[in-house]
């Protein structure tokens, strides 16, 4: 924390993820009411990573050839505005069912601009020395208000009615470009503008990554959460918690902040153990036990069981997410991070194709089971994958 701009970039972090934990645990709750379906709850909460497919890679070359604090600046902006523009729509009573999707699509789209900005600013604000903590510094900012925004949004649903809450989310995205402005990155870490055509920039981002196998390699194993086990908790715990639990937005919420009580707990993990050795070990212990700790969390009844168990879960996706990231940021050249960590992300834009699979698997048998089957096929491949990319298992920093 004794990087003066970088303490601005974590505190800005805090405010669009409050927003953003605001209005997942919303969005999913006004889908499920809406549409009573387990199927389309979890295609709105999937659509909202749809963007990441076509607008990842080109917001990963614009960040490499263009200020990323005004880009920052510019998509939080566009945020705030969709925001405040769902919240008048709920408030005056004409909100449909298509309205969600249009929302959650243009949302995923925001975030498919920003998140590959934030990620490769990382970096240039701080020593490589520093990255692991850095990292999981900017992760527990993220953190607190997973623990607090979905228990804070679940109450706000049940005392004033879901339109607050956006209100709520178009103030914090809105405040996060006020908190933006005043960063200013170093002048060895600005980036040269390109020579390149942009279809050129493109293509050598791909290039970099499939010639790299270390980096192909953590791109590759970023699908297996984001396909098996994210969409397998987020897009089904709005169903999980009203037909296995039986409680209501409350019990959800606190459902959610238990999960994000349990990444919190993980970054403290992280942050004890330092610039560690064995990351790439790490990464593949992590992703076995987040696939057990789904398994488990299937066959809890009570909330009470649901809370302590999800726990775990949090914390064995925080750790894995993060040494995943540290390590590629670790390895890539600042002039590339953009697009390397625009096709890291691509992941995000397959969560769609695990939101149908978890949303199908509920609608016939029910989101335990389908929560079930999640975490064992996540174990598996993580099992396989030591074999497979045995230069990850063996890979030190």
């Amino acid at each position: 924390m004794q990087y003066h701009d970088f303490r601005f970039l974590i505190t800005s972090t805090f405010f669009t993820s409050a927003g953003n934990w605001i209005q997942q645990v919303t969005l999913g709750w006004l889908a499920y009411e809406y549409t009573n379906s387990a199927f389309l709850t979890g295609a709105v909460t999937g659509i909202r990573a749809l963007p990441f497919l076509f607008m990842g890679p080109i917001a990963g070359v614009i960040t490499d050839r263009m200020d990323r604090k005004r880009l920052l600046i510019a998509v939080h902006l566009l945020l705030s505005l969709l925001g405040l523009s769902f919240a008048l729509l709920i408030y005056s009573g004409n909100l449909q069912t298509w309205h969600i999707f249009v929302f959650s699509m243009l949302s995923g789209a925001g975030w498919a601009s920003g998140n590959p900005v934030r990620q490769a600013l990382v970096p240039n604000l701080v020593p490589q020395k520093d990255l692991m903590n850095a990292i999981a510094l900017n992760s527990a900012a993220f953190n607190i208000t997973r623990m607090l925004g979905p228990a804070v949004g679940g109450i706000l649903i049940v005392a004033v009615g879901p339109a607050t809450n956006f209100f709520i989310q178009a103030i914090s995205f809105f405040l996060v470009t006020l908190i933006v402005i005043p960063i200013k990155i170093p002048d060895n870490n600005i980036i040269e503008l390109s020579n390149h055509s942009f279809a050129e920039d493109l293509i050598e981002g791909i290039r970099y990554v499939v010639k790299e196998k270390t980096t192909l390699a953590l791109v590759l194993l970023a699908l297996v959460p984001s396909i098996f086990m994210m969409p397998f908790t987020q897009s089904l715990m709005p169903v999980f918690s009203k037909d296995i639990l039986e409680v209501d937005a409350n019990g959800l919420g606190y459902i959610l902040s238990s999960m994000g009580l349990g990444a919190f707990i993980g970054t403290l993990v992280l942050a004890s153990l330092g610039n560690f050795t064995h990351k790439g070990k790490m990464l593949f212990a992590i992703g076995i036990l987040a696939g057990l700790s789904l398994i488990v969390f299937s066959q809890t009844k009570l909330l009470i069981f649901s809370m302590i168990v999800i726990i775990f879960q949090g914390a064995f996706q925080m750790i894995y997410h993060s040494t995943n990231n540290t390590i590629i940021q670790t390895i890539t050249p600042n002039s590339m991070r953009g697009r390397v960590m625009s096709i890291y992300m691509l992941d995000h834009g397959l969560m769609p194709v695990g939101a149908l699979i978890a949303g199908s698997i509920a609608q016939f048998y029910g989101a335990d089971i389908a929560i079930l089957i999640g975490g064992t096929i996540t174990f598996t491949l993580f099992i396989v994958g030591i074999f497979i990319f045995k230069p990850l298992w063996d890979f030190k920093s």
